[in-house]
């Protein structure tokens, strides 16, 4: 299964080629690497370290090719997300869409309001949202399927753009949105059975 693809930047100009050293590499490397890190843990539940390795083996090798150094930062992580999606077509032939059971019914805002999980509470939202952890939200993005979970990592926590996340994800524009509207319930709904499941509800339980 795979839910992303992406370009590798090439035909750059002279400017700034020489100071691509193995040393100027290294440097953007320990400057990139909590992020890239970060990229792949959300990315994949295996070997995200692995992933991380690997595009930065990639990024070495084509280095040269770097358009501008201001770059280097987008370019390497979308090198990563090329190595999560070569990953995933090893594992399965082409992209399916994963029905997500339930989900477009699914509204996490009327739900919070009628189990009352916070009593007393005058932002039920805000409170419920501010007991999830950074490795919380990382746990339930990798209960999505891969085809929604890549899309909204890349668009709401990365920064890109939904036409560069078709771009990366050969899908067209359509497509990609409407993923990203399935992945949105989707998390909603995980999000509210995993608060269940761990406990982070006064009252009321997961359904």
């Amino acid at each position: 299964m795979t839910a992303c693809d992406g370009g590798r930047k090439g035909g750059a100009t002279s400017v700034g080629r020489t100071a691509r050293t193995k040393d100027a590499f290294q440097a953007l490397a320990r400057a990139e690497l909590s992020r890239l890190l970060a990229l792949a843990r959300r990315l994949t539940r295996d070997g995200p370290e692995d992933l991380v390795q690997e595009a930065l083996l990639r990024g070495y090798l084509a280095y040269a090719s770097l358009d501008a150094d201001e770059a280097a930062g987008r370019w390497l992580r979308v090198i990563l997300v090329n190595v999560h999606r070569d990953r995933e077509r090893k594992r399965a032939r082409g992209a399916e869409e994963v029905p997500v059971a339930d989900a477009e019914e699914f509204s996490l805002y009327r739900v919070l309001v009628e189990e009352d999980p916070f009593p007393y509470s005058d932002t039920l939202h805000l409170d419920f949202l501010h007991s999830f952890t950074r490795e919380d939200v990382r746990q339930v993005l990798l209960r999505l399927p891969e085809i929604y979970r890549t899309p909204l990592v890349l668009c709401h926590m990365e920064g890109f753009s939904t036409k560069e996340v078709a771009r990366m994800c050969g899908a067209p524009l359509g497509t990609v949105l409407a993923r990203l509207h399935r992945g949105r319930k989707a998390f909603e709904r995980e999000m509210w059975t995993y608060a269940g499941e761990m406990g982070l509800l006064k009252h009321g339980s997961a359904p």
